[in-house]
């Protein structure tokens, strides 16, 4: 066994080489100067493009890319082969080759009034290029909503205290902008007063648990409805409970996205970041003075016994369930190494907001590297807990929760409020991360259809209709009960659009200027892409063609629902790698051309 600590360690080293010295060479790289206007400032608009002050933005960042994907991933990638390839590939991918996705994504649509990598791709590309990236995107979308909805319905269920105290601080985060932004009131003296209030919604959840519909839970926990349940879709397969809140977190997804970023969304992002920092630095000092502080006297109970890892350090590459290391755990582990989602938040929400161009190395590389944070306290915790947890989405959420109330007793916090706390970390970054999606989605359409001709269209980019069309899809994937399939399509569809989004910062930095190297941007680019198409292969025609089609007791058994979900995941996973090799052939055509004739590129840092 290992001390916990020196995971931690590991990743707090390679990262802060990451921050200090490449994001500052990506900086300057990028030519960031604070002297050109931000689309935030040219474009204000009180809508979408508001300046924010640099700390509620990385807490609106942060809380949009943090979702419940860095936690089941590195946890079932531990349970599957082991922790240390997980903590190998979170702690070189992430400031090598995730920080650098985010903050180019980032940078580049800055340079392009805060436009998507779809519009920026097809600044380069042309329009078929432009068209087939914000398609893919906006189907990307549509499974992160699906992902996120549930994984919230999935915490609420297990542990109902999370959902009282969301509520709680879902209201303080509306009165916090008007207070700001309406009533104009002192920034830090608000800060301290609606942060005092949330950590008293998050008491108030521990003391009064909420729950939809009747289930197993303990003792005062609020039921608001006592009908009988078990007739909603997917209530089989999750619960009655658990299928009670996805349609009602997907509303507050579709409701929150249509407001203006002012209401909601900024600063209940900023004052939720201060949840999600106490939770994931609280939980890594946890650590260390569950290692140390018992020698120095500073831990009020030692664990150190119990700090340790309870995982083989490697189950071998072939683990457990007979898994490929190669390529799968590259796709198992994606949020907390890389993600394309976050490209589209980088270039979506984000960039409109920023509120000046230095901003973005600590924004966007710097976010990355506390999502890998986030990623390794996951790790801890399915370490510390049990070896024998699964992998799956009901496990391992429950395990992130209780791993880190362990980890929280080195400060004499006992694990009936650790647990629970832990539990509303993880909300809290899923909240975010579900009606900012939805907001992006609306992004992507809107770009898609540029000026709507139809009332169709109209409808398409309508902020309340556009809602509609990515929440009903996105209900429906739930609906099946098929968890695996919906993971397996998320992970590869969310490592695919960060190869594209590295394509992108690839090819705009190649029409920008022929003096610009591209191997900070195109060596993860070709890595990713080569990665997640094998990946996707093995998922269409192993998982499926081979174990399922080609196997005559599989088709015997089989029912129209299985079969055509088999169907399905092999349309899909083939349509991904089609569409992403298609646009790495435009991108390399583009690159070629303006590398062989200099000065036929489109970008200049004048067109700011």
């Amino acid at each position: 066994m290992v001390q916990i600590i020196w995971l931690v360690a590991t990743v707090l080293v390679l990262f802060s080489v990451g921050y200090f010295g490449y994001s500052r060479y990506l900086a300057r790289f990028v030519e960031l100067d604070d002297a050109n206007t931000t689309p935030a400032h040219k474009y204000e608009d009180g809508q979408e493009y508001v300046p924010a002050k640099k700390p509620v933005l990385l807490g609106h960042h942060y809380s949009s890319i943090a979702g419940g994907a860095p936690i089941v991933g590195p946890i079932t990638a531990g349970v599957v082969w082991g922790w240390v390839p997980a903590l190998l590939w979170i702690a070189i991918g992430n400031p090598l080759m995730g920080a650098t996705h985010d903050f180019v994504s980032l940078s580049a649509s800055l340079r392009h009034d805060g436009k998507s990598i779809g519009y920026i791709v097809g600044e380069y590309v042309g329009q078929r290029g432009k068209n087939m990236l914000l398609w893919f995107a906006f189907l990307t979308i549509i499974l992160v909503v699906a992902v996120f909805a549930l994984v919230v319905a999935i915490v609420f269920n297990a542990y109902p205290q999370a959902a009282t105290a969301s509520l709680i601080y879902i209201g303080l985060a509306v009165l916090f902008g008007v207070y700001l932004y309406q009533l104009n009131l002192p920034f830090l003296a608000g800060t301290a007063a609606f942060v005092a209030a949330m950590f008293v919604g998050v008491y108030a959840g521990i003391l009064y648990p909420l729950a939809l519909v009747p289930g197993d839970y303990s003792a005062g926990t609020i039921v608001l409805f006592s009908m009988d349940a078990s007739w909603l879709p997917a209530a089989s397969a999750f619960g009655a409970n658990t299928a009670a809140w996805i349609p009602v977190i997907l509303v507050y997804g579709a409701l929150a996205s249509a407001l203006p970023v002012w209401v909601l969304l900024q600063p209940r992002d900023y004052l939720s970041s201060f949840l999600l920092y106490t939770g994931v630095g609280g939980a890594l000092l946890a650590i260390i003075v569950g290692t140390f502080g018992g020698a120095l006297g500073l831990a009020a109970v030692t664990p150190s016994q119990s700090l340790v890892t309870n995982l083989e350090p490697f189950y071998g590459f072939i683990g457990r369930g007979g898994l490929p290391l190669f390529p799968l755990l590259f796709i198992t582990i994606a949020c907390g190494t890389i993600s394309g989602f976050h490209s589209l938040v980088s270039s979506g929400t984000t960039s409109k907001q920023l509120n000046k161009e230095s901003d973005a190395r600590l924004i966007g590389y710097g976010g990355m590297l506390g999502e890998g944070l986030l990623a390794v306290v996951a790790l801890s915790a399915v370490a510390i807990v049990s070896p024998d947890v699964g992998g799956g989405i009901g496990l391992a959420l429950p395990t992130f929760a209780a791993g880190g109330g362990i980890m929280l007793t080195s400060f004499g916090i006992p694990t009936d409020f650790g647990g629970p706390f832990m539990a509303l970390v993880l909300v809290s970054f899923l909240l975010t991360s579900t009606d900012t999606a939805v907001r992006l989605g609306r992004y992507m359409m809107e770009e898609i259809i540029d000026r709507p001709d139809s009332s169709a269209q109209s409808f398409a980019t309508n902020r309340y209709g556009n809602a509609l069309v990515q929440t009903l899809p996105a209900y429906v994937l739930i609906a099946s009960g098929s968890w695996e399939t919906l993971w397996a399509l998320f992970g590869g569809a969310n490592q695919l659009l960060a190869a594209l989004a590295l394509l992108t910062g690839t090819v705009w930095l190649a029409n920008w200027s022929d003096s610009k190297q591209l191997a900070s941007t195109g060596g993860p680019m070709v890595l990713m892409v080569t990665i997640t198409v094998i990946g996707l292969s093995w998922i269409a025609l192993h998982d499926n063609l081979y174990m399922k089609f080609l196997d005559s007791e599989w088709m015997a058994s089989a029912g129209i629902f299985e079969i055509l979900a088999g169907v399905a995941q092999i349309a899909i996973a083939l349509t991904l790698i089609y569409l992403a090799l298609s646009l790495v052939k435009l991108g390399y055509e583009n690159i070629q051309k303006v590398r062989q004739e200099p000065g036929t590129g489109e970008f200049t840092p004048s067109d700011d």
